[in-house]
């Protein structure tokens, strides 16, 4: 029982001591690094989106495993006409107005 203990312990330790990412930068060279300067490409990030609605027994006897339904991949944006504006625009902006 003890050596179970003692592994799963071991394991545990190992998972958060790998997890960190070490950057191979040191000292002046981390101090003066210029993130805007990497070239990294960004990533889409989607939403998953099921329209899949149930109530009760219906819920209870839902089996995901058996569901065929298409699934929408839909990619999430961010930003929008507010962020552009400055001042008392940016202030005053009213969302249920919509001028296009």
């Amino acid at each position: 029982m003890r050596k179970l203990v003692f592994t799963l312990a071991i394991i545990l330790v190992s998972f958060g001591v790998f997890a960190q990412n070490k950057s191979e930068l040191k000292s002046p060279a981390f101090k003066n690094y210029k993130p805007w300067l990497n070239k990294s490409l960004p990533t889409l990030v989607y939403n998953v989106s099921s329209e899949i609605k149930l109530k009760s027994p219906a819920s209870k006897n839902y089996k995901p495993w058996r569901d065929n339904s298409e699934k929408k991949h839909m990619p999430i944006t961010y930003g929008s006409n507010r962020s552009k504006l400055m001042g008392p625009a940016y202030k005053n902006y009213k969302p249920w107005r919509k001028t296009q």
